[in-house]
């Protein structure tokens, strides 16, 4: 009679990446350009056939047209590396100090008694109101605009991880005390690999505010960036130089978050959870 063995664990790894490698799914990123290029072409018709006004609002063929005009004079690629710089800047800052303060009023009653009370009411404070303290504080230089996309990004990094914290199983933390860990390693070994879900997600929410703090930022008497040209395009009255902005703006929000997506999967591949399939 044959021996029975048990299905190895291998098969189920391999069996997972043959879903994921399904030619089906490959292509499903396709789905996500549907609406905004069906908006586009329709808004392209619309005005061609005399049905909508493209003096405010151009068609997206005046837009391409911008942005090809300024791409090759390299006006383009420095906006965007400026304002590239200040976010990738700003968003270290943040989270540099959103993990550390929400690690240590996630974990320290303490802290979070003296600390979480003054960074909530922080928190409530619009982000234009920054602008003309940090302008006092700082000048009109980097220095402010990054401090101002740091401040955005730090936010939900610092209540994301100090509520996910709080919500970590108990027997973790148990186990954790019986092996006599310290507190850092508490935090490093344990706290922090259990909230890395909510963590991920944080980080893409901050650097979603990062994007949005930067416009914020560049109206403090910057020279270059799309937030500066995006105030330009206002002030001389070219709607295609504002929306040209805005279509940069999105692409490179889009790209970004994508990449810090795709960088996190590697720390996640433990999860097992929900994966709908269509």
């Amino acid at each position: 009679m044959p021996a029975v063995t048990a299905p190895s664990r291998r098969t189920g790894e391999e069996d997972a990446s043959v879903v994921s490698a399904r030619p089906g799914r490959r292509w499903n990123w396709l789905l996500g350009l549907i609406v905004p290029v069906g908006l586009a072409v329709g808004w392209e018709i619309a005005v061609a056939a005399g049905l909508g006004d493209g003096r405010l609002l151009p068609p997206p063929s005046k837009i391409i047209a911008t942005l090809s005009a300024l791409a090759a004079t390299g006006e383009l690629l420095s906006h965007i590396v400026a304002t590239l710089c200040r976010v990738a800047l700003g968003f270290v800052f943040g989270v540099l100090a959103g993990t550390f303060l929400g690690a240590l009023t996630g974990y320290s009653t303490l802290a979070r008694a003296l600390l979480d009370p003054t960074l909530q009411a922080l928190r409530a404070i619009p982000s234009i109101a920054w602008v003309p303290v940090f302008i006092l504080w700082f000048g009109i230089f980097e220095t402010s605009k990054v401090i101002l996309i740091a401040v955005g990004v730090f936010f939900p990094i610092y209540l994301a991880l100090s509520g996910a914290i709080l919500g970590v199983d108990r027997k973790l933390v148990e186990v954790a005390r019986i092996f006599r860990f310290s507190g850092p390693e508490m935090v490093w070994r344990v706290l922090l690999p259990a909230t890395l879900p909510a963590y991920v997600i944080a980080l893409r929410a901050g650097l979603g505010l990062g994007w949005m703090f930067v416009v914020a930022a560049e109206f403090m008497g910057a020279s270059e960036g799309l937030g500066f040209l995006l105030v330009d395009g206002q002030m001389t009255g070219r709607p295609q130089t504002v929306l040209a902005s805005i279509a940069v703006f999105a692409v490179l929000g889009k790209l970004t978050d994508w990449l810090l997506a795709q960088g996190s999967l590697r720390f996640l591949r433990w999860q097992d959870g929900f994966n709908p399939t269509a």
